[in-house]
């Protein structure tokens, strides 16, 4: 989605309302009524410790925007460019986000529980995040935008949670993600090829057809593993 697009525009560098204006639309929203600030560019603004649950940010530009501390739980992100965005400790249960641009962006300890994510997080920091629960699976019905799946190319994903979430089909390729909890989680067809995966929990996940080809794994691991594509290739520790 980024081929063609010039960053440096006004819509994607430039904020076309203020936090004022965000506070305002907050404070007058109605029983029942979403916010709207769906297509608005809001990048760089400082957002942080807001209350925007259920808020429409459908293709909103936030581009390092500072969202840290805010409440996004119920949130349309759909088709929302988030990159290099600040959502460190930010709740995101629930959230929907479809086609989002979430390259680099900062969520150390964040909470995507329950949450569906199908977009771009290549290079995103993740440390501690929660998705327990959250469906990062690939969109098998939906495909005129290609494959969209949860990207986590190169993503740092030590000591995140995952228990019982949908990694069927995602791409982990080259993730930071020692330590991290995958109890219960679909690892089916995800590719994981050259992720760290040291000292990772894969009690009762489903790991078949997980490429592993080159990833580093603990030894005591293989028996989770067994059913994992490329096993022979990965790395021990």
């Amino acid at each position: 989605m980024l081929q063609g697009v010039d960053l440096s525009q006004p819509a994607y560098s430039q904020a076309e309302l203020s936090r004022a204006d965000v506070e305002t639309a907050l404070k007058n929203r109605k029983a029942g009524v979403k916010v709207d600030f769906s297509g608005k560019s809001l990048n760089g603004l400082d957002l942080s410790g807001l209350d925007l649950s259920g808020v429409n940010f459908r293709a909103a530009r936030l581009n390092k925007a500072r969202l840290s501390g805010a409440n996004l739980d119920w949130a349309i992100l759909d088709q929302a460019w988030m990159m290099e965005a600040d959502l460190t400790g930010a709740s995101l249960k629930g959230a929907h986000a479809f086609a989002a641009q979430m390259q680099r962006m900062r969520a150390d300890g964040s909470d995507f529980s329950g949450a569906r994510v199908a977009g771009d997080l290549t290079g995103a920091s993740l440390r501690g995040a929660k998705f327990n629960g959250a469906d990062l699976s690939a969109d098998m019905k939906n495909q005129s935008m290609g494959l969209m799946r949860a990207v986590l190319r190169s993503a740092v994903l030590e000591g995140a949670q995952f228990q019982k979430a949908n990694l069927m089909s995602a791409d982990l390729r080259f993730a930071h993600a020692a330590g991290a909890d995958f109890t219960g989680a679909n690892l089916m067809n995800a590719d994981a090829s050259g992720a760290d995966l040291a000292g990772v929990i894969l009690t009762g996940a489903n790991a078949k057809d997980l490429d592993l080809d080159s990833a580093q794994i603990d030894a005591s691991a293989e028996s989770a593993l067994q059913n994992a594509q490329h096993l022979d290739r990965a790395r021990r520790k």
